[in-house]
């Protein structure tokens, strides 16, 4: 199997993220509104989930207006990130894909010190590089050898692996 072509994708603040968040919020003050209808007179509680609904307004709105912007590379062995930040690009140990919903997907990246940044990628970004960047992200990768998890070169002997008892249901 041969692994992915290499892409450059450009990544940032995503719409599809700030709607969301906008609607969930949104549906918060929906039902704040509710409940103030219903109550017979606003005490400490009101005011309390009013405090909690802003404030989650305004952290929602920073978190989304500071998204981080930058490029995601595959050159075909490993992934780095490149932003203001991280001009020469920081290598990428681990990239998965946390949600994938065929125009728009959720990406987690961590890097060498576990550091983990989560990203939105977009087609409308970039629409005609979009599925270089999905054959990428959902490829297989092979291993460099310095990275096997075993000695390849060591044989195989069965004696290594713990015996199995029969199932109760095989009949053995």
């Amino acid at each position: 199997m041969h692994n992915a072509p290499p892409v450059t994708y450009p990544l940032g603040r995503s719409h599809f993220q700030g709607v969301a968040v906008l609607g969930l919020w949104l549906a918060g003050v929906g039902v704040l509104a509710l409940w103030w209808r219903a109550a017979p007179a606003a005490d400490w509680r009101l005011w309390s989930a009013l405090a909690v609904v802003l404030a989650a307004g305004v952290a929602a709105g920073w978190a989304w207006l500071h998204s981080p912007v930058g490029q995601l590379h595959w050159d075909g062995q490993d992934w780095r990130w490149e932003s203001q930040g991280y001009r020469s690009g920081t290598p990428v140990r681990d990239l998965a894909v946390a949600l994938d919903l065929q125009r728009i997907m959720l990406l987690r990246l961590e890097n060498q010190d576990h550091a983990t940044l989560w990203l939105w990628a977009g087609r409308s970004t970039q629409p005609e590089r979009w599925l270089d960047l999905r054959r990428a992200v959902h490829a297989r990768h092979r291993l460099s050898p310095g990275l096997m998890p075993w000695d390849a070169s060591a044989p195989v002997v069965m004696s290594d692996f713990p015996a199995q008892s029969p199932s109760p249901r095989s009949g053995s």
